[in-house]
């Protein structure tokens, strides 16, 4: 018999006043319960009860002991009581992180409209350009924009980003558009290092990799910045499809160099737990994908799934 169901049956007994009495109260034979008191104060090296033929009590060790158990059946009684709850409808503390621009413009929304539905869940969100480690940061969910690799995270897919060439039409208008990638030597560029090497961009054409080396007038970190440059005509730029997509709505941006596009990039929303996910997560997960998926700023994948992802994510850097 364990230790806990030993201090259980050495309470039970304080407090129905009897073996019998404590027999009844846990579904055990008297025996049995006997046997349990006496491994216990074997394994504690003292007497807690002082019996007699009309009564029992507890020693000066006992009752010291008896405060200590009960604190001790306490705490894992509230614990399990918790974790019940937690199964059974969203409570708790939910961890996000997303990649910063991302994050902010579509997954900020989501969070908001999901802890006014659920408000017995505080959710603390972390917007960060870096790989987040979900459990040693203490993470429950991550948005990751990458392909995954091999490890103990699971993934639920959410749609992909393409990486896209854009250029404002004014300057298209004054400088011609390049039908090819390797005309963009011809022209002003403004490298966004999150996105793509300073002086080489890379497109692909007839399915093989296409590396190009571009003058960049302009590199910068941020990627507002790069959509700020393009827009007010300093050159042709490369982002992440959802990251000039306002732009492009608006027509202040225009995508060239369409049939060399890379592939595109997974986007998938992480999680540790699988079995008895907590429904503060569970909730979340099925709350965020189908409204993500329907974004129009993302290209479709299939009905989601669980695989196996990766610690080692080939993250783009997102300001």
């Amino acid at each position: 018999m364990d230790k806990f169901r030993e201090m259980e049956v050495f309470v039970a007994i304080v407090d129905r006043g009897s073996f019998t009495g404590a027999s009844e109260k846990l579904g055990m034979s008297a025996p049995t319960v006997s046997r349990a008191l006496n491994s216990l104060e074997t394994r504690v090296g003292a007497q807690l009860i002082a019996r007699t033929t009309r009564s029992i009590r507890p020693t000066d060790a006992g009752m010291f002991y008896l405060e200590a158990c009960r604190r001790v059946l306490d705490t894992i009684a509230d614990a399990e009581s918790n974790i019940a709850a937690e199964q059974s409808k969203p409570v708790g503390t939910l961890t996000v992180s997303a990649p910063v621009l991302f994050g902010q413009r579509f997954i900020a929304p989501l969070i908001n409209a999901y802890a006014n539905i659920y408000p017995d869940v505080s959710v603390n969100v972390v917007y960060v350009d870096r790989t987040t480690r979900l459990i040693e940061e203490g993470v429950d969910i991550a948005i990751r924009i990458g392909h995954l690799g091999d490890s103990s995270v699971f993934a639920v897919p959410l749609g992909a980003v393409s990486r896209r060439t854009y250029a404002a039409p004014a300057y298209l208008d004054a400088l011609g558009e390049p039908v090819h990638p390797r005309q963009l030597s011809d022209h002003h560029c403004v490298s966004f290092t999150g996105v793509t090497h300073p002086l080489e961009w890379l497109f692909y054409e007839n399915g093989l990799r296409l590396p190009v080396r571009v003058r960049p007038r302009m590199i910068v970190d941020l990627a507002p910045a790069a959509v700020m440059a393009a827009v007010d005509r300093v050159g042709i730029t490369q982002l992440l499809s959802y990251q000039a997509a306002p732009e492009v709505l608006s027509g202040s941006l225009q995508r060239i160099l369409a049939a060399f596009e890379p592939e595109s990039i997974p986007v998938n929303l992480l999680h540790v737990e699988r079995k008895g996910t907590s429904m503060k997560i569970r909730s979340f997960v099925e709350f965020v994908t189908e409204t993500l998926r329907r974004n129009v700023h993302l290209q479709f994948v299939d009905a989601p799934k669980i695989v196996k992802a990766g610690s080692a994510i080939a993250d783009l850097a997102e300001p």
